[in-house]
């Protein structure tokens, strides 16, 4: 059952692919494009202005779960840069007493007192071996310390950053809403200024008598053209009305001057 339903849509979209081939050839998918465009263009234009501000309103307030985990990730990021800031402190300071000590005990080889801490005496192969092993550990630390510091800096770089950050979403939603305030705010003026007009027409309505209107105009002004133009060029012609008493002969004469004197017979040699 499924299966048919199935190869029923794929010969559906078959066939209205192919009626839409035959009406616009290589056309189609323009038309095709530009009929969901403006499909979905209508739609979008008659949702009321006011379910839109809603809706934006709805995703800038959706803003507000990720500048919370912004804020929980920077403080996150400032505990761990304090607590790595007191671990180097600690490091510094341990391998300051290390250093001490590992001065001391080179100090003895030179001296060749080997009575150290507790007033144990040591011999020279055993200073030489403490100071060996003390050596390479306060080495290995050193590393370490190194590491941390670099840590430190990226973690401080990325600390500032996400408080850039956080700051910029924050000042970016206020200023969202205060748009969307203003815009709000117009609507219900343009609202409240429809509503105390007296008469309150229907724009489509209005756009229509209007265009019923114009419609007229222009048949009237065709059918007196029609009715010019028939009386020009109809076989019956035109009456001329001669006022009485008026002298067109008399006029045409002064206007153009009297026509020549007709030739006499003597003249035919000429």
């Amino acid at each position: 059952m499924a299966c048919s339903m199935i190869k029923k849509g794929l010969l559906g979209a078959s066939l209205g692919a192919g009626a839409l081939y035959l009406a616009f050839g290589t056309s189609a998918p323009s038309y095709v494009r530009t009929a969901f465009h403006r499909v979905r263009d209508n739609a979008k234009s008659s949702v009321p202005v006011q379910f839109e501000i809603d809706r934006a309103r709805e995703e800038i307030v959706s803003l507000e779960p990720a500048i919370r985990d912004n804020i929980e990730n920077l403080a996150r990021a400032q505990v761990e840069v304090e607590h790595l800031d007191r671990e180097i402190v600690a490091i510094r300071t341990n391998l300051g007493s290390e250093k001490k000590v590992l001065t001391a005990l080179r100090e003895s080889l030179n001296t060749g007192d080997f009575k150290l801490a507790g007033n144990v005496t040591y011999t020279a192969d055993e200073v030489k071996g403490e100071l060996k092993h003390r050596w390479d550990h306060f080495k290995q630390v050193g590393e370490l310390l190194k590491d941390k510091e670099e840590t430190l800096k990226a973690k401080q770089k990325a600390v500032v950053a996400a408080r850039q950050q956080l700051t910029q979403m924050a000042a970016a939603k206020q200023a969202l809403l205060t748009k969307l305030a203003g815009i709000e705010a117009r609507l219900k003026m343009i609202q409240t200024t429809r509503e105390s007009n007296e008469f309150n027409f229907d724009d489509s309505a209005l756009a229509r008598a209007k265009a019923s209107v114009t419609d007229l105009e222009k048949r009237l002004d065709v059918m007196a053209k029609t009715a010019e133009m028939e009386g020009k060029f109809s076989d019956t012609g035109i009456p001329v009305i001669i006022e009485p008493g008026r002298d067109v002969v008399k006029e045409m004469d002064a206007e153009f001057g009297p026509p020549a004197p007709k030739a006499t017979g003597g003249d035919k040699s000429l």
